[in-house]
């Protein structure tokens, strides 16, 4: 057998499947030391190991060490090229399961891996989508042949065909905020598909197009069976930020509440001034809420939040219990927490925000530049 023949490309979905499943993953990332610091493949049982290329490029002999011979090999690089040379000269040191990830991680963060969460009382069915490498996750319900989507990333193609294949039109696309660390795909999909664009008016005081208003009173159905979306306004992340009501079963919670800790306000710059809407949006007007209501946030930060079944979800009387930024009484120590001890802010996160108020109309590589990194919607320290 050739050198060649022994390689293969790997999908950014078949990788996603196993980490979703669980099972183990070996990665060699030959990306430069600062950008796998910065965002790498996580998962529950991936193991990584990061040798710069440059290093691999005259002596990979020398690392042959580190790399198992009797484990699967998955070589990871930015676009694709690196890995498939460092994957040829471990093959031709005699590695027989050695693969690349196609399209580096530039693919890895546009791959969408959808998870179903159940079927609805009324009929009709909730799924969750899961953009692995960057975080986000957005939401479908289907019902009676209507879809509606909830904060729809830009790859609008992996909506457009899940509701085709499962027999729907999308009819609504629903945005619980104005995002800042992902280019929105709520508006493009609403104007391919004929649908309603939904956001939450205190967050499109600079929008330049029409949309209609995510607010308390409105009252969006899917299907004959009429599966309700019901809004509830709960500031915080963002001054607009309004949480999702399903089937009085699940708290679709935008970005203001995560599995392990809660959202930052200060991507539009007004921290000061939304510290207290957040405290007051988890500590009283979700506490509210019903206890039993599944949570479903649009962010994920760790992939210890991938369920055994790979949803990210939990319910809110459990948060209450366990998340540690539910659980701080001093109102002085909150502020401090969610203004003072932030990780890094998203990259090119004006820059998004602008593209979401339909200000910028950046190319496509563009629009892969600036998203590219990992999710920093949260409060990972809180």
């Amino acid at each position: 057998m050739t050198t060649q023949a022994q390689v293969h490309g790997m999908s950014a979905a078949q990788l996603a499947a196993k980490i979703v499943r669980h099972e183990p993953v070996f990665i060699l990332d030959v990306r430069n030391e600062n950008d796998v610091r910065d965002w790498s493949i996580e998962g529950n049982r991936v193991e990584l190991l990061n040798i710069p290329y440059f290093e691999l490029l005259d002596n990979v002999e020398a690392v042959l060490k580190q790399v198992p011979l009797d484990r699967a090999v998955i070589v990871v690089c930015a676009k694709e090229g690196s890995s498939i040379f460092v994957a040829e000269q471990l093959a031709a040191q005699g590695y027989r399961d050695v693969s690349y990830l196609i399209g580096g991680m530039k693919a890895w963060s546009e791959h969408l891996e959808p998870v179903k969460i159940a079927d609805l009382k009324d009929g009709g069915a909730l799924y969750q989508f899961i953009r692995i490498g960057k975080g986000c996750l957005s939401y479908m319900i289907i019902s009676d042949g209507e879809a509606a989507v909830i904060d729809a990333v830009r790859m609008t193609d992996v909506f457009e065909r899940f509701a085709a294949a499962h027999g729907a039109v999308i009819t609504h696309a629903i945005d619980t905020h104005l995002h800042a660390d992902h280019i929105s795909g709520g508006r493009q999909l609403a104007e391919q598909a004929g649908a309603l664009y939904w956001l939450p008016p205190k967050d499109a005081e600079e929008v330049v197009f029409p949309y209609e208003k995510l607010e308390g009173m409105s009252e969006i159905a899917v299907g004959r069976s009429q599966i309700r979306i019901e809004p509830f306004y709960s500031p915080g992340h963002t001054i607009g930020s309004t949480s999702l009501v399903v089937d009085n079963q699940y708290l679709l919670s935008g970005d203001i509440l995560f599995v392990q800790s809660i959202g930052r306000p200060d991507l539009a710059g007004k921290a000061d001034d939304w510290v207290s809407d957040l405290r007051t949006t988890l500590y009283e007007r979700y506490k509210r809420l019903p206890q039993h209501l599944i949570v479903l946030p649009a962010h994920f930060g760790k992939a210890a939040e991938l369920g055994e079944d790979g949803k990210v979800c939990a319910r809110l009387g459990d948060l209450y219990a366990a998340n540690p930024g539910l659980n701080i009484p001093d109102e002085a120590e909150f502020r401090m927490t969610v203004t003072e001890q932030l990780p890094p802010q998203p990259n090119s996160y004006q820059e998004i925000r602008q593209t979401n108020m339909g200000k910028l109309t950046p190319t496509l590589e563009q629009q892969r530049d600036m998203e590219i990194g990992p999710n920093r919607c949260a409060v990972h320290d809180a």
